[in-house]
């Protein structure tokens, strides 16, 4: 597949041409790779990039709308995505690391005091006791929907496409589950005040 250009190779792909896949594959592995490794300086992880690699090579293939030799050179749109995809999974990363985990189990384990001062303690306590008594009321997929989209940093479009349902759904679901958490913790909080 060599005599084909990068043009010919992604309306190829587009049109789920396998071969097209692994010839671009081929063309632009290593380029990519060390394309993400730069984004991700912060982080020099190879696994990291290879994930990049991966997203990246998966978006071309499910793409419907493809390169348009107009806008530019193939090679500066393949390193949009990557520069883009790169972007995104770091932001994940960070949001990843910056949450605690929403699930009753996961909290029992957590350590009560990190250096913390002992309202900060008792606060922390507090809020850990609200959250376990709101999160009983909600459903599994209400449930899956706040575990996806807070805290392992999904989109509301991603949750939808992953469930296979409308993105007006998802949202409603979360509109719904919102309103439920914040009643039962609201009337949490009531209770432990009087």
């Amino acid at each position: 597949m060599r005599q084909y250009s990068d043009e010919q190779l992604m309306r190829m792909i587009i049109e789920k041409h396998g071969g097209a896949l692994e010839e671009m594959y081929d063309r632009y592995a290593k380029l990519v790779y060390s394309f993400a490794m730069k984004t991700c300086k912060d982080t020099q992880d190879a696994q990291f990039a290879k994930e990049i690699v991966q997203l990246v090579f998966t978006r071309l293939w499910t793409t419907e709308i493809g390169y348009d030799s107009q806008r530019g050179l193939f090679v500066n749109w393949l390193l949009t995505i990557t520069r883009n995809i790169a972007i995104d999974q770091l932001r994940k990363q960070k949001k990843h690391a910056a949450v605690v985990p929403f699930e009753p189990s996961v909290w029992e384990r957590l350590p009560d005091h990190l250096q913390l001062q002992p309202e900060e303690i008792v606060s922390r306590k507090w809020l850990k006791q609200r959250i376990e008594q709101a999160y009983r009321y909600l459903s599994d997929s209400q449930t899956s929907l706040i575990q996806a989209f807070y805290w392992e940093g999904y989109t509301l479009s991603e949750i939808a496409d992953r469930n296979g349902e409308p993105l007006g759904t998802v949202k409603s679901r979360l509109h719904q589950t919102l309103k439920i958490l914040r009643k039962h913790m609201k009337s949490a909080g009531e209770e432990g005040s009087e």
